[in-house]
């Protein structure tokens, strides 16, 4: 039965004016009138010419994401799973914290029972902030984890499941661990296997489970020598690069998109990464309509990443559906968004000169983009990058430069 106090009461400014359910990925007709993207672009291939809700004839069928009412749904529809979340959660552990150091002190000793005290201080933890400052600050806790962690093949005898809770409890504290430099020790030692047993999560997990091992990943490594010890680890890479595919979860999209960031400074990994095919990936990623301006940014930023070595701006270069995906992402999206795009055509067209990508930009129509990018309020650098790529296709296509009339001022691109 429905409880009446978790009756939801839909605005009607975030229902679509033709399917009547919330929008997913709101876009505005010419009209000003919104629809959700796979309604009203049904709509149009059905051969309509008429904005559905005035029925005024469209003078242009372009589709203009309204990224404000997006954010307002994704707020409104997260403030609706926490009130669900929060009214059909189980009750409280009601352990005292004298309560949960004796469970630490029982997990530790017994093994046997271990998962049992492990999942009361979970629900612990779970609880409030306070609850899990008191874990992380807790003797031999965090240390407990490691060992179990660390004994991947104990870990997995026992099964992914206790591994997984192991996983979700590091991740629930790690923000609260003063001394992240020890922990990176302890779980990075020669002797000690804590990756084998992040990968057997990330392979076999849950969606959460993957979510936190990724977060774990990233908030160790904290230094040039943690990220190639991650990066050198045998199938990590790989797995990681998987939690990044456009079908998967949003949440675990972008925890995989965050750690791939954090770890790839070094060369060497970065090259690694390329070579698993990270570059495919992330254009694939690019190719999606309804990709969040979060993991637009994260997704460009890796892609500039890559663009600074050989076999990362090779692949891009040569990749013409890779270049045109930056390009349409050049504008509208965020200035973060705008500069690792910017980044990445100055590093592969203008650096590196790749004359296949410099093609592949001029379809693309990015000369234009370029030149309503230096218009609008852009960053020192991104204007200066942005002459710089103009300086190439100027070279290339004098014809189009020469005809544009530098006075303009009336085009803005956002």
């Amino acid at each position: 039965m429905v409880r009446d106090d978790l009756y939801i009461t839909v605005p009607s400014l975030f229902r679509c004016p033709i399917s009547l359910d919330v929008m997913k990925s709101p876009v505005s007709l010419s009209t000003g009138v919104t629809y959700d993207r796979s309604s009203i672009q049904r709509w149009l291939d059905n051969g309509n010419n008429t904005c559905p809700a005035t029925m005024q004839v469209l003078q242009s069928k372009e589709l203009v994401p309204n990224r404000t009412l997006q954010r307002l749904i994704q707020i409104w529809s997260e403030s609706v799973k926490h009130r669900v979340d929060s009214a059909e959660s189980s009750p409280k552990s009601c352990l005292t914290k004298s309560q949960v150091t004796e469970l630490i002190q029982r997990a530790d000793r017994e093994a046997g029972s271990s998962f049992d005290f492990l999942s009361k201080i979970v629900c612990f933890a779970r609880e409030s902030d306070e609850n899990r400052k008191f874990l992380a600050g807790a003797d031999d806790f965090v240390s407990m984890l490691v060992e179990f962690l660390c004994n991947a093949s104990a870990g997995a005898s026992r099964g992914i499941d206790f591994l997984e809770l192991v996983v979700r409890a590091m991740d629930m504290i790690r923000n609260e661990i003063k001394d992240m430099e020890k922990l990176r020790n302890s779980m990075l030692k020669s002797n000690r296997d804590c990756l084998r047993s992040l990968v057997l999560v990330l392979q076999q997990g849950s969606v959460e489970s993957r979510i936190g091992s990724a977060r774990v990943l990233e908030s160790i490594a904290i230094d040039a020598e943690s990220k190639l010890i991650i990066a050198d680890k045998e199938e990590l890479l790989s797995e990681l690069l998987k939690l990044i595919s456009p079908e998967k979860d949003p949440n675990l999209i972008e925890a995989g998109l965050s750690c791939l960031i954090a770890i790839s400074k070094p060369r060497r990994v970065k090259v690694k990464l390329v070579q698993l095919g990270a570059v495919k990936s992330l254009a694939k990623s690019l190719s999606e309509p309804n990709l969040s301006v979060s993991v637009t940014e994260k997704v460009l930023k890796l892609l500039e990443t890559a663009s600074s070595v050989k076999e990362g701006w090779s692949e891009i270069g040569g990749d013409s559906n890779c270049v045109a995906r930056i390009v349409q992402r050049l504008l509208k999206v965020s200035s973060a968004a705008t500069e690792h795009a910017v980044t990445v055509l100055w590093s592969v067209c203008y650096l590196y000169r790749e004359r296949a990508a410099q093609e592949a930009v001029a379809k693309a129509n990015g000369v234009t983009k370029i030149l309503l990018l230096m218009q609008s309020n852009c960053t020192p650098s991104v204007r200066q990058m942005s002459a710089d790529l103009l300086k190439i296709f100027r070279l290339s296509s004098k014809s189009f430069i020469s005809c544009y009339d530098t006075k303009t001022t009336h085009i803005m691109p956002f």
